[in-house]
C-alpha cells in the first residue's frame, strides 16, 4: 500500500513539473500562480490590518468608556438636549425634549410599544441624571400614520 502511494505520488508530482516546465506555456503558468500566490498574500495582509485596526479602535472605546465612568463631567443643558435628540434619533418618535440642571425632560405623543425603548436608551445617555416623562402614551391602533419623506432627488408632490 505504501509503495502504490508513493508511486501516485510521484506520478502527480511529474504532471505539475510538466505542466510548469513546459516550454511553450510553462512561463505563463508559473507567472499567474505567482500572481495568484501574491494576490492571496496581500489580501491576507490588508485583513489583518484591518483586523488590528478595529482591535485597536475597540479597545481605545473600551478605556474612553471606562474612563467616563469615573470622571465627573459638568454637561450643559444644550449639550444634553443634543445627546438625547442624537440617541432618539434611532427611534421613529417626534418627542420635545428639554433639559435643566441634568434632569430631561420629555413631552409629546409616543406609541405605547416604543415607550420602554426610548426611556430606557433617554436614560442611559451620558449626562442624564433623571428623566421626567410627560409623553403622552398613544396605542398602536391610536397613533398617527406619520408622513414619509421622499427620496433624495425626488420632487415633491
Amino acid at each position: 500500500m505504501n509503495n502504490k502511494t508513493a508511486i501516485v505520488g510521484a506520478v502527480g508530482i511529474g504532471a505539475a513539473l510538466m505542466y510548469f516546465l513546459d516550454p511553450d506555456r510553462g512561463k505563463r503558468r508559473r507567472a499567474l500562480v505567482r500572481d495568484k500566490v501574491e494576490a492571496a498574500g496581500n489580501k491576507a495582509t490588508d485583513y489583518a490590518e484591518k483586523m488590528g485596526r478595529d482591535i485597536r479602535n475597540r479597545a481605545y472605546g473600551v478605556v474612553a468608556e471606562t474612563k467616563s465612568l469615573f470622571q465627573h463631567e459638568e454637561v450643559t443643558d444644550d449639550m444634553l438636549i443634543d445627546r438625547v435628540r442624537s440617541k432618539l434619533g434611532r427611534f421613529p418618535v417626534h418627542i420635545d425634549v428639554q433639559a435643566h440642571d441634568g434632569v430631561v425632560s420629555l413631552s409629546g405623543p409616543i406609541v405605547e410599544s416604543a415607550l420602554p425603548m426610548v426611556l430606557r436608551a433617554v436614560r442611559f445617555v451620558r449626562g442624564v441624571k433623571e428623566v421626567d416623562n410627560k409623553l403622552n402614551v398613544q396605542t398602536d391602533a391610536e397613533a398617527p400614520v406619520l408622513p414619509s419623506t421622499p427620496p433624495l432627488g425626488a420632487a415633491p408632490i
